[in-house]
């Protein structure tokens, strides 16, 4: 099923159960889809990829205002947008531990023979389009940036 249908079939659940908050989560997640699926140049249809991205950044957003919220004491907001990052991270594929992601990045070193630091940005690229969906970029680049340091 895709994303699209199943968040449609959430929210008609959220509506039946008078779900306000996760129903609101869910809209967030529809709006964006529809904003990408609509936007200039695009043929109506996304590709899982572009799914997972938009889930990504919804997902990120909402990281980013929960930990603002919670150092501006705003614990209303906070837990608001905490319930939210909780509904939509359900969509993502589940992300891979900081020692799968290690893994991953040691493979492409030898694969990809790099040899320090000037490669970095190269590897980064590398892991980032093979871990989409699976792992934060930051959180990757983070990884990289160790490994390749340590393989020096």
């Amino acid at each position: 099923m895709r994303l699209e249908d199943k968040i449609n079939n959430d929210i008609k659940s959220a509506m039946l159960a008078k779900d306000r908050a996760q129903l609101d989560a869910l809209r967030a997640v529809k709006s964006a889809i529809l904003l990408l699926k609509t936007e200039k140049g695009s043929t109506g249809e996304i590709s899982e990829e572009a799914e997972l991205k938009v889930l990504q950044k919804l997902v990120k957003q909402r990281k980013d205002s929960a930990e603002l919220y919670k150092e501006q004491g705003r614990n209303d907001l906070y837990q608001e947008e905490a319930f939210q990052l909780e509904v939509i991270s359900q969509y993502l594929p589940e992300q891979l531990s900081d020692d799968e992601i290690r893994t991953v990045v040691k493979q492409f070193i030898i694969e990809h023979n790099i040899n320090g630091i000037k490669e970095i940005g190269k590897l980064i690229g590398i892991a980032s389009k093979a871990l989409a969906g699976k792992a934060e970029n930051k959180r990757v680049a983070e990884v990289v940036k160790e490994e390749v340091e340590r393989a020096k």
